[in-house]
């Protein structure tokens, strides 16, 4: 540990100077006391002209000449002992730093420092502080040639690029946390477009809450909200579908036990038209969760039957509440994009092709836009989206490579296990802990780390955390970040926008780092904005456009219905025979139950219309 004192005067290769006056040491204080992670430097706050220097500020790294290595340390805070300012002579200050880790000279001449986060060497007393260079600042974050991307420059010194590995950033999760306004959103932008740019195999799923990254990517996404999305309701597992059935109250055990028994009987009815209501038993036997498209008309009649059997007599009341339950689900236009298939068959292959983009024609980012959508209706999408995610990387052997990307995390994976959605939360979860192993990621971004799950963020190992003031949430974080880093997470409170201190496996070390700038015509939800600056111009507001969207319900028809009373738009009230169609009407029966259940009304129970 004895380091003599002529091996501490310069430095084995020549520094570069900040001024034409400043010597080669470039001495700025010398080590007073120092522990295992910890150091004490004793300095002057001014020069012996009595000017204020300003060479020592909390964020700085420093450099501890210890001869054939060079400790680097993190300033994080300075005082003076008797807390008094004199304007006689020079003020001693007391600096505070934590070590990182050391530097050492290659052994070839002319070649890149290396530096290693271990400290093999500590400082003595009396060892020499001074500035670090930028070759050994470049040294601390460089990721010895492992694929990187540039998202910015370090904030110790802008002229040195920050660099993350995007292979590990991505296979073993991220996370991106902030409160709001501080920029996440743009963040992420920016990290999608650099990995898209680096893996051009990368598909991207962005669950969106707030319908503002479609903007952001206009060249590489395909938007999907409630109108353009195409999921039938045969592809949702019993617990997915009992939740739009249910909308997220309790579920009555009964009803699910009868749907379990009932749907496999649909299926089959699907499959095997003249089988009756006969279930094949072995290994191609149907379940209710298995994505095999069958009719609600089917699974209906299999209900109606159910109830005219004798021995079902108590289960009656049951029955007919889920019969009451399927009926209003289906008839409801909140779940227009599960129900809403005229014909019935087997589109699979179109569906996921579709929401995961494959092929993906130049744009492998999908946006599903989810604002205005009821949560019931989020909570089942999302969970079927990411159970397709992760089976979709699992079954094509690594060769899909899919991310995941959870806007507001903390809707679908909350702390509290009592909220949310059960069958989100596992799906969410099973890409957490496996998904590396086949090529489906997960990319977290919350504004309350401190209400998400702390299994999903546990299995993060990659952390982007930008200015955070909940102290519950500094804490989550802090809990994350390795001990010999810990006191770079005291700048959490009072960083600027666009910068993080970025921690985990995608960086060589812990770093403070401001994001590239975007241009103003890709920041996420700047078309809404726009449009709320083109709607503050105008005189009135167009409440009847409002409204339209706030219903949420197609206009009606005027035969809609095969029992609706039709009216001639020629005639007017007062007129004879108001009420009575003309003679060449024809009322067509089908149609809105044929959208409804994928039948003609005549499998529905109902007798056929005679002329």
């Amino acid at each position: 540990m004895y380091v003599e004192r002529e091996a501490s005067v310069g430095e084995p290769t020549s520094q570069e100077r900040r001024t034409a006056e400043q010597n080669d040491r470039r001495i700025l204080g010398n080590v007073v006391q120092c522990d295992g992670a910890r150091a004490t430097i004793s300095a002057y706050a001014d020069d012996v002209d009595g000017a204020v220097t300003g060479l020592w500020t909390v964020g700085k790294m420093i450099s501890i000449n210890l001869g054939s290595t060079r400790t680097v340390g993190l300033v994080y805070g300075i005082g003076k002992s008797d807390r008094a300012w004199s304007n006689e002579g020079q003020n001693p200050i007391e600096v505070s730093i934590e070590l990182i880790g050391e530097v050492r000279d290659a052994a070839e001449p002319g070649a890149k420092p290396i530096f290693d986060r271990g400290i093999t060497t500590y400082p003595h007393i009396g060892a020499i502080a001074h500035r670090i260079r930028t070759r050994d600042l470049q040294a601390v974050y460089d990721l010895a040639g492992r694929h990187s991307i540039t998202i910015g420059t370090l904030s110790q010194d802008e002229t040195i690029a920050a660099n993350i590995a995007i292979d590990d950033t991505l296979a073993r999760h991220f996370a991106i946390v902030g409160t709001t306004g501080v920029g996440k959103s743009t963040a992420v932008s920016l990290l999608l477009r650099k990995s898209i740019a680096a893996r051009p195999d990368l598909r991207i799923l962005i669950l969106d809450p707030h319908n503002e990254f479609a903007a952001s990517l206009p060249e590489y996404c395909v938007r999907v909200d409630s109108k353009t999305l195409d999921l039938p309701f045969w592809m949702f597992r019993l617990e997915e579908f009992a939740e739009v059935l249910f909308r997220g109250r309790e579920t009555v055990p009964e009803e699910i036990d009868a749907l379990r028994d009932l749907i496999p009987a649909a299926k089959n009815l699907y499959r095997n038209p003249n089988s009756g209501s006969y279930i094949r038993r072995g290994s191609d036997a149907l379940t209710a969760d298995t994505p095999v498209p069958y009719r609600i008309a089917d699974l209906i009649k299999q209900i109606d039957e159910r109830m005219g059997m004798l021995e079902s007599k108590t289960d009656r009341p049951t029955l007919k509440s889920l019969k009451t339950r399927v009926e209003s689900a289906a008839a409801d236009p909140r779940y227009r994009f599960m129900f809403n298939s005229r014909l019935i068959e087997d589109t699979i292959h179109e569906t996921i092709g579709n929401l995961f983009r494959v092929p993906h024609h130049g744009r492998p980012v999908t946006c599903f836009e989810m604002a205005g959508m009821p949560s019931e209706v989020v909570n089942s999408v999302c969970s079927v989206l990411a159970r397709l995610a992760f089976d979709l990387a699992l079954w094509s052997e690594g060769k899909l490579q899919l991310l995941l990307l959870c806007e507001e995390a903390h809707r679908y994976m909350p702390a509290d296990p009592r909220l949310g959605f059960a069958p989100t939360r596992h799906a969410l979860s099973r890409i957490a802990k496996e998904g590396r192993k086949y090529g489906c990621y997960l990319g977290v971004v919350t504004q309350r780390p401190g209400e998400l799950d702390p299994t999903i963020l546990s299995q993060c190992s990659t952390f982007f955390a930008m200015r955070l003031a909940n102290e519950q949430d500094q804490a989550i974080i802090r809990s994350a970040i390795a001990d010999s880093s810990a006191s770079t997470l005291a700048f959490l409170s009072s960083m600027g926008q666009r910068e993080a201190i970025a921690f985990g496996e995608g960086v060589a070390t812990t770093m403070r780092l401001k994001f590239e700038k975007l241009s103003s015509e890709l920041l996420p939800g700047t078309a809404k904005r726009e449009e709320a600056a083109s709607s503050e111009s105008g005189d009135d507001i167009d409440l009847v456009a409002i409204v339209e969207r706030l219903r949420n319900v197609p206009k009606p028809t005027q035969q809609a219905m095969a029992f609706a009373e039709v009216v001639d738009s020629g005639r007017q009230a007062g007129d004879p025979d108001y009420r009575k169609p003309p003679a060449t009407t024809r009322v067509q029966s089908d149609d809105d139950f044929d959208m409804r259940y994928g039948l003609k009304p005549a499998t529905f129970g109902l007798r056929p219309q005679n002329d």
